[in-house]
């Protein structure tokens, strides 16, 4: 029976039947006792994702084909900020044609009565504003090391700064001595130039009072020239 109708719709001794439709590579394989029998491309007759979703459901975790996560769209309170979820909420359009969403009653009442979000504890808006369920994470503190280096000032170069640092105590002590004593010499020099000084002023003073002047040449008034008439 199988042999004689081989070539018609029955099937021959000993022969598979192709996977006609569910197989996604081009060419199928089918082993007839031993020997690797290659059969010629079919068209599909449905799409092979719904013979690998009948195969592989999503959610087999042997297969390791997971499903791709379903997001649901949500709105943000026209007045509070928080989530609307779906089937949830209120839709308010006023008459400028511009629409609202509510998350409730209360933010409703809330809106239409003028109310700044702002001010009302409980919204998004208030929590941002005053820092509210925000976690900080702290940062390290980087410690800074001063690095010092030596510069030159004015009046004294690099060098000279390094010697005087080298320099010993008794040096710098017997250098201290010797500047405080020069100081003191040049003090009593310029107080007893002074005082020559003044001596010699006041001798000139007294040498210049023989002379009679008015009292207006006294004071340092201009001489006036009386005037002569022809």
């Amino acid at each position: 029976m199988y042999a004689e109708k081989a070539s018609g719709p029955y099937l021959s001794k000993g022969q598979l039947p192709s996977r006609d439709g569910f197989s996604e590579l081009a060419r199928t394989t089918i082993d007839i006792i031993g020997k690797r029998v290659e059969t010629a491309p079919t068209k599909k007759r449905f799409p092979s994702r719904l013979f690998d979703n009948h195969f592989n459901p999503p959610n087999d975790k042997s297969t390791g084909n997971a499903s791709p996560a379903f997001k649901m769209r949500t709105y943000d309170d026209s007045f509070s900020g928080q989530k609307i979820y779906p089937g949830k909420g209120k839709l308010y359009v006023r008459g400028d044609s511009k629409i609202f969403r509510f998350q409730n009653g209360k933010s409703e009442s809330l809106f239409l009565q003028r109310k700044n979000p702002r001010r009302i504890s409980w919204t998004i808006l208030y929590r941002r504003q005053h820092r509210k369920g925000i976690s900080e994470e702290v940062a390290k503190k980087r410690t800074r090391r001063v690095v010092k280096s030596q510069r030159a000032i004015v009046g004294a170069s690099l060098d000279v700064i390094k010697e005087r640092r080298s320099q010993r105590p008794e040096a710098r002590a017997a250098a201290r001595q010797q500047a405080i004593k020069d100081a003191k010499e040049k003090k009593a020099a310029s107080e007893s130039k002074k005082k020559a000084e003044k001596a010699k002023s006041a001798a000139s003073a007294s040498a210049g009072k023989g002379r009679i002047q008015s009292k207006q040449g006294a004071k340092g008034a201009p001489i006036k020239v009386q005037a002569k008439s022809r």
